[in-house]
């Protein structure tokens, strides 16, 4: 008797696989993409986004909880890198058995790929050809910058083609405009009564100590820069939930080796606010190019009336517009975060965008119909637990 294969046989067997791949191969493992040439095509990347920096996105994929599945679509000019898309299976991203390629998630809200700013539209041509020669119906590029460099060159290619890409969802990202003045932008964000106010907080954060803002540059200031973060973001409501980098060992690994790798190029920095010995807040921010990249915070509770997480995001914003190499910050959160949005007040759309390989091709609307179905059901529960909590008795 022959066993009929099911679905989940079916997206194993289409999921990128870990094993070398083949010379000539469309899907390529991550590591095995030469470091030398990615490093150049950073370099060169019409958009900027420190979350496919190498040094980050190996450390992710080495260790990092539930990301180790990445392969990679490459696209070439003779020996020289052009393009790179890192990639999962949408069985292994959403769990829909149908074949398609979808942004790899590098621990970070941004996957524009890096497409070399001289042959954007090449690179990305071929990264389409790299995903139809894998066996690929559609491409899903998560957490795009709808209006990015890098979307424009997949519009084109789409275009030039007789394809139809469909956003899935979308919205607006706070983002940092830092060619301004720094007392002159926070004062049109948040006015003379709200700046007062928080004046008000930092003289009481400066009963505990003076208050001092530092910057860690170095390999060895980020590391011992970062140890401070973790315990902070793991003192607070990630701690309770369980969602601290600190809490999974994965994860831990994947930060302390990205950060000071990262570090030993100029390409991050650990910022802290302290109250004399004490350090209050702290964040991870990532540069590449001309943009920096707010990626995480971490706070002490017990200061949380003082706001401490606003009182360290000033200060990024003062060293941010002081620095030259520095035009634009994205803050890489939510679209609707309580405390970003009224101090970052520049917005950019941020979207899923699905882009058909084949035109007319009948496959594609199924994978748009799973995927929108599964993004209802997820939206449907998270109302439902929302419903539930507003409505419980709280408890003593």
């Amino acid at each position: 008797m022959v066993r009929r294969a099911s679905k989940k046989d079916a997206a194993d067997n289409y999921a990128p696989s870990d094993a070398a791949a083949p010379q000539g191969s469309a899907l390529i493992p991550i590591t095995e993409i030469p470091l030398d040439q990615w490093q150049a095509l950073a370099g060169r990347a019409a958009e900027p986004n420190g979350y496919y920096l190498p040094e980050w996105e190996l450390a992710v994929n080495a260790s990092a909880q539930g990301r180790n599945r990445t392969s990679a679509l490459g696209a070439w000019r003779e020996d020289r890198l052009i393009g790179l898309m890192p990639v999962i299976s949408l069985w292994h991203a959403l769990k829909i058995p149908l074949p398609a390629l979808v942004s790899a998630h590098p621990y970070g809200t941004l996957c524009a790929p890096p497409l070399d700013r001289g042959m954007a539209v090449d690179a990305a041509a071929q990264l389409m050809q790299q995903a139809r020669n894998a066996g690929a119906h559609a491409l899903v590029l998560r957490d795009m910058s709808l209006e990015g460099a890098a979307m424009q060159a997949f519009a084109e290619v789409s275009r030039q083609h007789g394809l139809r890409p469909r956003v899935l969802h979308s919205g607006l990202r706070a983002c940092l405009d830092a060619t301004r003045d720094a007392d002159q932008l926070l004062h049109d964000a948040l006015g003379t009564k709200k700046l007062k106010e928080l004046r008000r907080l930092r003289h009481r954060l400066a009963e505990h100590g003076a208050v001092q803002f530092d910057v860690a540059r170095t390999p060895q200031d980020v590391a011992s820069a970062l140890e401070t973060f973790l315990a902070l973001e793991a003192s607070g409501w990630k701690g309770a939930r369980g969602t601290a980098l600190a809490q999974n060992d994965g994860d831990a690994r994947f930060i302390r080796r990205a950060t000071p790798a990262l570090a030993a190029s100029g390409q991050c920095e650990i910022v802290t606010l302290r109250a004399g010995a004490t350090p209050v807040a702290a964040g991870i921010v990532l540069r590449h190019q001309d943009r920096a990249f707010f990626f995480k915070i971490g706070v002490d509770a017990r200061f949380a009336k003082i706001s401490p997480g606003v009182q360290l995001t000033l200060e990024l914003t003062r060293h941010l517009c002081a620095d030259p190499a520095i035009a634009s910050a994205d803050s890489t959160a939510s679209p609707d975060h309580p405390m970003i949005n009224p101090i970052w007040r520049g917005r950019f759309a941020i979207g899923d965008v699905l882009i058909p390989l084949r035109s007319g091709d009948p496959v594609v609307s199924m994978i748009h119909g799973a995927i929108v179905a599964r993004n209802t059901a997820r939206e449907q529960a998270r109302r439902a637990i929302r419903f539930i909590r507003e409505r419980s008795p709280r408890s003593a």
